[in-house]
């Protein structure tokens, strides 16, 4: 995007207070980080299949693999960054291991990215 394609002021001011403003409710960059990272784990489609199906069941690897189409081994590797992400939580049962998202702030951020693009 050329800088041509943005609207910009005609002229150079400043408003002192839209600036303090806006300086008093910033994050810290370590917080603002940590967001982008968090957002970097939303923006692969797969990741998003995963968290879309765990919306409808707690569910293991393999069945997670026959429902996205996917082998094992590349589902455990995108569920290993959800995990570390803390999206998602797992529990083992017998010689299962069960993921399930790990809150329910996970659907609203989903269901609101969700409702963002549709409009």
């Amino acid at each position: 995007m050329a800088i041509s394609d943005v609207d910009c002021c005609e002229t150079y001011e400043l408003h002192p207070d839209r600036i303090n403003l806006v300086n008093a409710g910033m994050p810290d960059e370590d917080k603002l980080y940590d967001l982008a990272e968090l957002f970097k784990v939303f923006g692969d489609s797969t990741r998003i299949r995963i968290l879309y199906a765990l919306f409808e069941s707690d569910i293991c690897v393999c069945d997670l693999a026959e429902t996205l189409q996917m082998t094992q081994s590349a589902v455990s590797h995108q569920l290993k960054i959800l995990k570390q992400s803390k999206l998602v939580s797992s529990r083992r049962e017998g010689k299962s291991v069960f993921y399930f998202l790990a809150d329910d702030h996970v659907r609203t951020m989903i269901n609101q990215g969700l409702e963002h693009v549709s409009e």
